[in-house]
């Protein structure tokens, strides 16, 4: 497994529970030493456990040498990452494509080389010509293995996934076989949890992962402008949401109004989606249309929270619990916190935040006027205004009259609709929140 990151990390060591020998190559020296040590450098429930139990058993490996670890393997998976490029949106392969010119240096003997990255569209057939020009003796074959992890989540969606897709040459003279039975032997436990794996071509597979997060983002986006819909003709959003999620065809997931969609894969794979289809002459429209409303909504959240103090918070404290894009994980990236606080930060607010696992991560993204507190009630200690930014649990079960103890002020804005606008606004606190009639009227 090249890349011992999040998805090669959980990939890794669920793929050892399995009882598969796996050897993870991390190049970065300080995430290779806690790994060593036995430190995960990721916050991901159970994920601690798993790898301690999986070195103990052996099965588990980490180092720096590629060649050692890629000589005798069946498959090397390449889990590297694929940021944004700046400009146009598009994945960046270039961690991909150097790691599979060494992979193919390397190799010994025939190997299924397995892009586990999310990466564009014919970057497999890329790779197939990388390896010819540097090895034109190896044996190899070259598949998709696009990851479905939900972080907070993860080891649940590995051993358990709704299904697992495996994209092969379909073209190759002489067919891809051997590559799919190896592959169907490293995935064997899930068979007999009668897991769907839907075998593809390479550039079906490239999509499926793209689509499918690009579908998920626009039913974020959607129930957002439903949001912002009732706020305006008096309808509630909870209500509207939970009864088309009643609908079969729907589903419930992913139609809970928020601040906007985060974290590391919607944002990156719903841009790069957009560059896919203007590249191939056949636009997303739809997805364009997310990738600009999601933008959007992160600043007008902003803007709520300064409209609610009259249009102006210079000089107040905000207490804000929640900083990390969702619950369950310290991950940062491309959080609504960032441009919320920072439009806060810029209009003169003093910012008091707590988050349970994010506030390492927080502290290189966010302003440096910050307060970083101990617990939630911390956070809402002499604050004249109080928002909530992320949906972790510990933050529901606060009673209203231990807030309004703490805090200086009587003003709540609730981005995630965690607390009822009933009970809060009988605590004595006006209360805004997203789509909902009883909480806008309570001011």
């Amino acid at each position: 497994m090249i890349g011992g990151g999040y998805v090669g990390l959980v990939s890794g060591t669920c793929f050892a529970e399995f009882g598969t020998d796996v050897a993870i190559v991390e190049t970065n020296p300080d995430r290779l030493t806690a790994l060593r040590e036995g430190r995960i450098p990721i916050y991901e429930p159970g994920l601690d456990r798993l790898v301690a139990e999986n070195v103990e058993a052996g099965r588990l490996t980490f180092g720096d040498d590629m060649a050692a670890a890629v000589k005798g393997a069946d498959a090397v998976f390449v889990a590297v990452g694929t940021p944004s490029r700046r400009g146009d949106g598009q994945a960046d392969t270039s961690y991909v494509y150097a790691a599979v010119e060494q992979i193919a240096r390397a190799a010994d003997a025939y190997t299924v080389i397995v892009t586990k990255s999310t990466v564009p569209v014919g970057t497999g057939r890329e790779i197939a010509r990388i390896v010819r020009e540097t090895r034109p003796d190896l044996e190899f074959d070259i598949a998709s293995n696009p990851e479905f992890l939900r972080e907070g989540n993860a080891i649940q969606d590995f051993m358990r996934p709704d299904r697992v897709v495996i994209g092969t040459d379909q073209y190759k003279p002489g067919g891809t076989e051997r590559a799919q039975t190896i592959l169907r032997k490293l995935y064997r436990p899930l068979y007999l949890l009668e897991t769907p794996i839907v075998f593809t071509g390479l550039e079906t597979a490239e999509l499926i992962k793209y689509s499918a997060n690009s579908f998920l983002a626009m039913k974020i986006t959607f129930i957002n402008e439903i949001s912002d819909l009732c706020e305006k003709v008096g309808a509630n959003v909870n209500d509207v949401a939970r009864s088309i999620g009643l609908d079969g065809r729907i589903g419930k997931k992913f139609l809970h109004p928020s601040p906007g969609f985060g974290g590391s894969c919607f944002p990156k794979d719903t841009r790069a989606l957009t560059a896919i289809g203007r590249n191939a002459g056949s636009p997303v429209r739809l997805i364009e249309t997310t990738v600009a409303v999601n933008d959007q909504r992160m600043k007008d959240m902003g803007e709520r929270i300064i409209a609610f103090a009259n249009g102006d918070v210079h000089g107040l404290t905000i207490g804000v619990l929640g900083l990390t894009f969702k619950p369950e994980t310290d991950d940062m990236r491309e959080a609504a916190s960032i441009p919320v606080l920072d439009m806060l930060d810029r209009a003169g607010a003093h910012i008091r935040a707590f988050d349970p696992a994010g506030m390492t991560t927080a502290r290189p993204v966010l302003p440096q006027s910050v307060t970083y507190c101990t617990d939630a009630l911390d956070a809402a200690r002499d604050a004249d205004i109080l928002v909530v930014l992320t949906e972790w649990n510990e933050f529901r079960s606060l009673a209203p009259e231990k807030l309004a103890r703490e805090m200086k002020g009587r003003k709540i804005v609730d981005l995630r609709n965690i607390w009822d606008p009933k009970t809060i606004k009988e605590a004595g606190f006006e209360y805004i929140s997203l789509g909902r009639p009883d909480a806008v009227r309570s001011h």
